[in-house]
């Protein structure tokens, strides 16, 4: 008869962050495509507020 402590129901490997992160590819896709546009946005707003009143 099988051992009953060490079924594979009992203990639940538990995913790292990283990995589950990793393996999401629309996920990364997303991420991807949606940094460089904050960034060029917030950019953006920081060259508009720079630019000097004209008199």
């Amino acid at each position: 008869m099988a051992d009953p402590s060490n079924t594979p129901d009992d203990e639940k490997e538990r995913i790292p962050a990283m990995q589950s992160l990793l393996d999401n590819h629309f996920l990364l896709l997303f991420i991807g495509v949606a940094m460089p546009a904050v960034f060029y946005i917030i950019w953006g707003i920081m060259e508009v507020v720079t630019v000097p009143i004209a008199q």
